[in-house]
């Protein structure tokens, strides 16, 4: 067992920030081995329960939980920041060509290891992640994850159709595929299996349908795919679904809706749409840097919060922008003040990071494991330097609430703000 003492965020089961100015964190092994939090709160109430027991002292720093991505391309880290008119012409000129690269292992090997690298700088500690639509990136992504006992949830693209060379798959092998990664992978430590079509489009109704009859039969693996992100992409939705009430339900017609289901985007949607969402337990990944660089359109935060559905941040670099967890923050609030009603909508600086931790372990169905420091969670969280740089010290400093802290983080932070990421326990 180790004592971590500092600052200390978490989230209570409202949703609402605690912050404990000198607090304590105890992280050890519980009954199954797992490393988890044993005790948390205010130092002076828990050190005498410690005694003897080694404590690290980290002044002036601040120790919160890792944040959760809830949706990112690992293959399209190389793309980040390529310009293109829309969707559409993005997948086709940048997206597609570097994920056919794929089809060789070494560069799958090299390219997750990176990635790996750069979440755990910007101190992201689980990712619901998709991979290409070759076999051989999903064993790359889960080996290099499992060497670093991080939680980890990806999959195979499904892409039968409408797809250039060198990332089609075919209908019946790539289901077969995705069963045996499904059994060589899936609850294997802190690893999880993702059925992943890419979206609608892309695959056929064979596909669709062989994808909802392995969710069915693997209930416990999560599901993950696009949805009403772009004008243009749900016109050629309703036009190769025609019998769907709607874009998403395409997803429903085939088995696909379900809790663990994170669908990304949903930007487009009427109240039928977020009435099916509630209903199925299905959930939004919000992706406000790529809505924004590829001019999709604003996630409707009012909407989903009228009617009652999950949804947490997500990346979804390569469209989007930055795997700063602290950028994405940003350009939601952005997202929220411009894309809402006339007046705005002013998301608070708890809400925020909320969406972004525990708000997104709850959305990915991993509510009390992962994205907070409540005892009994996982012990992955990050420990954020307020005096990373000169503006980021006086303005943290001048700090009159805690709002007044996490924005000026929120706004002003990026990984210099990140000074350690502890993975299970261990840095």
């Amino acid at each position: 067992m180790k004592c971590y003492r500092a600052a200390i965020l978490r989230f209570g089961s409202d949703g609402q920030a605690l912050f404990e100015q000198d607090g304590l964190l105890a992280v050890g092994p519980d009954a199954t081995g797992r490393h988890v939090v044993q005790a948390v709160g205010p130092f002076t109430a828990l050190a005498d329960h410690f005694e003897g027991v080694p404590i690290e002292h980290l002044n002036g720093r601040i120790i919160a939980p890792g944040f959760v991505d809830l949706h990112v391309h690992y293959p399209q880290i190389d793309v980040i920041g390529s310009p293109a008119s829309g969707l559409l012409p993005w997948l086709e000129n940048y997206t597609f060509p570097q994920e056919g690269r794929f089809a060789d292992p070494v560069h799958c090997v090299q390219t997750a290891e990176f990635f790996l690298q750069e979440l755990l700088r910007n101190g992201v500690t689980t990712a619901l992640a998709f991979a290409s639509s070759h076999p051989a990136s999903v064993d790359a992504l889960f080996a290099a994850s499992a060497a670093r006992g991080l939680r980890m949830v990806t999959g195979k693209v499904l892409q039968d159709r409408n797809s250039p060379d060198g990332v089609r798959d075919q209908t019946e092998q790539s289901l077969v595929d995705t069963e045996s990664l499904i059994q060589r992978w899936h609850g294997k430590g802190r690893l999880g299996y993702a059925i992943t079509p890419r979206f609608a489009p892309t695959s056929s109704e064979g596909q669709l349908r062989g994808a909802g009859e392995l969710a069915a039969r693997y209930p416990d693996v999560w599901i993950q795919s696009h949805v009403a992100e772009n004008m243009d992409e749900i016109r050629w939705a309703r036009e190769l679904f025609p019998a769907s009430r709607s874009y998403l339900a395409v997803y429903d017609d085939f088995g696909l809706m379900r809790a663990r289901a994170v669908y990304a985007h949903c930007i487009h949607f009427d109240d039928e749409d977020r009435a099916l969402m509630r209903a199925t337990g299905a959930a939004a990944a919000v992706s406000p840097t790529s809505n924004l660089f590829l001019g999709s359109g604003f996630f409707d935060y009012a909407g989903a919060d009228r009617v009652g559905f999950r949804y947490g941040l997500a990346s979804d670099v390569g469209g989007g922008t930055s795997l700063s967890p602290f950028h994405t923050m940003l350009a939601a609030y952005y997202v929220g003040r411009e894309g809402q009603t006339k007046a705005g909508l002013s998301l608070t600086p708890q809400h925020l990071w909320w969406q972004h931790t525990a708000g997104a372990a709850a959305a990915l169905g991993l509510d009390g494991v992962v994205g907070n420091l409540q005892v009994g969670c996982e012990a992955d969280f990050v420990v954020l330097n307020p005096r990373c740089t000169p503006l980021v010290e006086r303005r943290t400093a001048a700090a009159a609430s805690l709002d007044e802290l996490l924005f000026a983080m929120i706004v002003l932070g990026d990984d210099r703000l990140v000074e350690r990421t502890v993975i299970a326990g261990m840095s």
